[in-house]
């Protein structure tokens, strides 16, 4: 079998698998978030924090516990780094510096997983599992619920409120996240991943030196790693490295963890709009600017020059033997179109045209299908563009959803898809026109230059995946980055959220001649279009000093 064909059906029998889960997850979740009954642990976890679930919260309070339970935990990560040295099953690992540990705290909070350190020599078993494996739970929970009060925000009418964020924060933990985690984590260990709390071992001798390997709780840090859409590697390798992804079968099923709740997302909202096609409509745009993308991917990577490439099957610098450069394209295009940030190889490796995929994937803000609860919203708030587009064609008040799109809220949505553009954008320059940080770059040019566009726009978008090749342990990148992360989760999330509660204020407007379908396929491809043309005109500039320059070069 050739590698071509091998690639194309390892994305058949994934797309087959997501195919299967859509209906009774999307089914489950929109259950979990309308249902009115708590379960017994809920209710223990609700009297131990000391909020009610039952009572209803407009959008500024809803934001407010968003915030709140968001800045507890940065500080409780950064403490924990810091006193790691003081920690049982520290490994003998000292104390995080502290640029470094608010970056860490900063990435595993925001959903990013950005990672300036090696894994393996840096953290101990407490600071992996009581610290940066509970973020990945909680930071994908509240994902979810704002995600889920926007659509409250559709849904609902003549009133503010959006929901509880202290009900939806944990019904997200322990009925959807914890549940397929557990048995992710299952399968994972059975095929190979380890799961242990064993201490630094030495394997035998590297190139003149001891090599050396530590144990960890691997297995189920990777579980909600990929259902979190988190990424952090629990390795520096991450899910290259054989203790965290063992062979090609969990490297299609790891694929699929990190993209099943995304997708089935907007099933959930379906149901809760009360339009299925609704539901369709938005998965049919996510899926096809994901297929598109691997399309686009495999052909840079097979598309080869030259005999050893020929021979090689593939572009295969920076990608595992094992799994391949199909397999490696699916999972390069899944993790960055997701905010997931899991690699099995190196993107700074792929070819020039390859690695600005990558990065595209991101700065399309990561909604096809994106990460947990934000890749709806996002693609939410880009609908809302599309209609109001839509809108000015024919001079009428866009509608979407049975709400009218005002000004107010067509500057919130505009709000929303400025600020990680400027993030990044702003960073990059200033990171290019200061002295010291040019010298974190390994290489020089367009391909230097990609580095550093990469870092900021993983960062600011939430992704968390680096290009390889920066040394971001600095006190610049890990300050800057670490800014860019937070102001890139919570300020398009304000927006977010005042976008709900005026969308929840509204009273319902009748459907008539004149209302664009958004269900029907035209919208679909007026969404794809606004989606790539925003992007390509926010970005291109900085994409043809980068991965555009280099891939026409080569």
């Amino acid at each position: 079998m050739g590698p071509v064909l091998a690639g194309v059906l390892q994305l058949l029998a994934l797309i087959a698998a997501l195919a299967l889960a859509y209906v009774p997850l999307g089914n489950y979740m929109a259950r979990v978030y309308s249902s009115d009954k708590h379960w017994r642990v809920e209710k223990w976890i609700y009297k131990g924090i000391g909020a009610n679930p039952n009572t209803e919260m407009r959008w500024p309070a809803y934001l407010r516990g968003v915030l709140a339970f968001s800045a507890v935990s940065v500080v409780f990560l950064y403490l924990l780094q810091r006193l790691q040295g003081h920690l049982p099953g520290s490994l003998g690992f000292k104390a995080i510096d502290p640029d470094q540990a608010f970056n860490t705290a900063a990435s595993f909070v925001t959903n990013t997983n950005w990672q300036s350190y090696y894994g393996e020599q840096a953290m101990g078993h407490v600071v992996q599992t009581a610290g940066l494996a509970v973020q990945n739970f909680v930071s994908a929970a509240v994902g979810i619920a704002v995600a889920v009060a926007l659509v409250r925000g559709f849904a609902r009418s003549r009133t503010g409120e959006l929901g509880n964020f202290w009900s939806d924060l944990v019904r997200g933990v322990t009925r959807i996240l914890l549940p397929l985690s557990v048995v992710a984590a299952i399968v994972l260990v059975a095929c190979g991943a380890i799961q242990n709390f064993s201490g630094i071992h030495e394997v035998g001798q590297f190139m003149g030196g001891h090599q050396q390997w530590n144990g960890g709780a691997v297995a189920s840090q990777e579980a909600i790693k990929e259902v979190g859409t988190n990424g952090g590697g629990y390795f520096n390798a991450n899910s290259s490295h054989p203790f965290e992804n063992p062979t090609p079968f969990t490297n299609l099923f790891e694929i699929f963890l990190l993209l099943v709740i995304p997708f089935a997302l907007t099933r959930t909202f379906g149901i809760m709009v009360g339009s299925l096609k609704q539901g369709y409509a938005i998965l049919a745009t996510m899926a096809t600017i994901w297929v598109g993308f691997i399309a686009l991917m495999m052909w840079t990577e097979f598309a080869h020059h030259g005999p050893a490439l020929q021979i090689a099957g593939g572009a295969m610098e920076g990608k595992e033997t094992r799994i391949g450069v199909g397999a490696s394209s699916i999972f390069a295009v899944s993790t960055t179109l997701t905010s997931t940030g899991a690699v099995d190889s190196f993107h700074s490796s792929f070819t020039g045209l390859g690695g600005g995929i990558t990065m595209l994937g991101m700065q399309l803000g990561e909604i096809a299908p994106g990460g947990t609860g934000s890749g709806l919203y996002g693609m939410l708030i880009m609908a809302i563009i599309a209609v109001f587009i839509a809108g000015l064609m024919v001079g009428r008040t866009p509608e979407y959803l049975g709400k009218k799109i005002g000004t107010r809220e067509i500057k919130f949505a505009a709000c929303y898809i400025l600020i990680t553009p400027a993030l990044v954008l702003i960073f990059t320059a200033a990171a290019m026109a200061l002295p010291t940080p040019g010298n974190s770059m390994t290489n020089s040019g367009a391909h230097g230059f990609s580095e550093i566009l990469y870092a900021y726009t993983s960062a600011a978008n939430n992704n968390g995946s680096a290009f390889a090749g920066l040394n971001a342990d600095t006190q610049w990148f890990n300050t800057t980055l670490g800014l860019a992360m937070v102001l890139g989760r919570f300020v398009p999330m304000v927006f977010v959220l005042a976008l709900a509660g005026s969308l929840a204020e509204q009273k319902p407007v009748p459907a008539t001649a004149g209302t664009l379908r958004t269900e029907k396929p035209l919208f679909t491809g007026l969404l794809v279009g606004a989606i790539l043309i925003i992007t390509g005109l926010t970005y291109f500039p900085a994409l043809a000093l980068g991965p555009l320059a280099e891939g026409l070069a080569s």
